[in-house]
């Protein structure tokens, strides 16, 4: 093939050469050279991991004698003296009683109302109900085990 020679831009084959120059040099000429990015060295304090195991969570609740006593006293607290004497009443549509309310009874009581039943609690008598319930913690399994079972039928958890 013959060289075209147009003020110093030739071209041979495919390529095209400037003034003696590969493209790739070419290119790489106009593009501004990429510095390296250095992280500034920062010393790492390495602690020892703590492996505490989270203590077991306890579902079993069984309401106190004078719970119906703590609930007032809680609402004679969070809504002032001025709740009414039908104090079951009381709504709790306010978010921020209602939130500090059911955290005064959970750590009074140790048993908190779970999520799933919270849209549930509109007026404080459903909170009572809620509280008057027992809880056990307890598997079909378990009640198996603690009842008469027929002497051919054993249940072992381990298999």
């Amino acid at each position: 093939m013959a060289a075209v020679l147009v003020s110093g831009v030739t071209r041979r084959g495919l390529t095209w050469i400037i003034a003696g120059a590969p493209r790739r040099e070419f290119w790489s000429r106009s593009r501004e050279e990429e510095k390296p990015v250095v992280a500034e060295t920062v010393e790492e304090v390495k602690k020892e991991p703590i492996l505490v195991c989270p203590p077991l969570r306890n579902r079993t609740y069984v309401p106190p004698e004078d719970l119906q006593s703590r609930l007032e006293s809680h609402v004679r607290e969070i809504f002032g003296s001025s709740a009414p004497s039908n104090w079951q009443d009381i709504s709790l549509e306010d978010g921020h009683l209602k939130f500090s309310f059911l955290v005064r009874l959970a750590d009074d009581l140790g048993h908190a109302v779970p999520n799933s039943r919270l849209r549930e609690m509109s007026r404080v008598r459903d909170v009572l109900d809620f509280y008057k319930e027992p809880v056990q913690d307890r598997s079909k399994f378990d009640e198996l085990i603690a009842s008469n079972l027929p002497p051919n039928l054993k249940i072992t958890w381990g298999y």
